[in-house]
């Protein structure tokens, strides 16, 4: 296919709809690479792949400025990091003791809440009760049993997830382009090494697993990355943002297809009910793109 013919056939809402459905659908083929190599590499040792390999495009890309910026930029750009390794941390130990599906709708209550929060409005909290309904659902054996520290840890990526959009805005003001998100992707890869290292020892450079370490940042950051920055051009913010709602429905799937994982009636009705709280807060608030672009681990 033709550059024009491909213009032609993403160029219009529909197609950029499309752009952002495939790039959830990235993400979470990613996320289930990294389970299928927990054994080898241990989910420390995929977060480190992850995010070196990530860095690595991200630098030879934005060929970031290190030069002129003041000491408060630096503070927020490493904090930044510093909780972009966090979420990923803790996102990878949970999908290693849980189904993708529960992680990722768990996970989600972060964002949600800080949506809630943000929007300063007494109907949000309506879809606050009715994400905190999905979850409860979750625990009625939806998806078999749950381990207590999965979940636990799921809530906590979600808890640094809303940090991450936080501190990316706030990076965002202080770096131009994608200056910030490199050197943070860089922080954070340097911050969680010396776990990969210590979890995964010498397997972590094995060339089949630096590949497949390699497929996975492509899977789950630069594709979906790049797909959603071509989208955010031609679709409205708010519906971007809602498209990315999804996410915890394309996880269910992923989980269900690629790795087995599957999931009762129950199950569906948890992950709707997050779903459409997570769109209700959005449409609540008014979503801003820099809030939802690239914000899933």
């Amino acid at each position: 296919m033709t550059r024009s013919r491909l213009a032609a056939a993403f160029g219009g809402p529909v197609g950029a709809t499309a752009l952002v459905v495939i790039g959830l659908a990235c993400q979470e083929v990613g996320a289930s690479i990294a389970v299928i190599l927990f054994p080898t590499a241990g989910p420390l040792g995929m977060v480190t792949l992850r995010l070196a390999f990530s860095a690595i495009v991200l630098l030879a890309i934005a060929r970031p400025r290190l030069t002129g910026h003041p000491a408060r930029a630096w503070l927020t750009v490493a904090g930044f990091g510093l909780v972009l390794a966090l979420m990923n941390a803790l996102f990878y130990l949970s999908i290693e003791r849980i189904p993708l599906g529960a992680a990722v709708t768990i996970e989600v209550l972060g964002p949600l809440a800080l949506s809630v929060v943000a929007s300063r409005r007494a109907s949000a909290w309506l879809w606050a009760a009715l994400a905190a309904a999905g979850v409860a659902l979750l625990g009625q054996g939806s998806f078999g049993h749950l381990d207590p520290l999965g979940v636990a840890l799921a809530g906590g990526a979600g808890a640094t997830w809303a940090g991450y959009i936080l501190l990316s805005a706030r990076t965002g003001r202080s770096f131009p382009g994608l200056d910030g998100l490199a050197i943070a992707m860089t922080i954070g890869a340097l911050a969680i090494l010396p776990f990969g290292i210590a979890a995964t020892g010498a397997t972590l450079v094995r060339p089949d697993v630096l590949a497949l370490g390699a497929a996975v940042a492509l899977l789950s950051s630069t594709i979906p990355y790049a797909l959603e920055l071509i989208a955010l051009r031609r679709l409205p913010a708010g519906t971007f943002a809602v498209l990315m709602s999804l996410a915890p429905a394309m996880a269910a799937i992923a989980g269900l297809v690629l790795l087995g994982q599957g999931f009762t009636w129950v199950g569906a009705i948890a992950v709707a009910l997050v779903v459409a709280a997570s769109i209700g807060a959005v449409r609540t608030r008014g979503a801003r793109p820099e809030a939802s672009s690239t914000a899933s681990p």
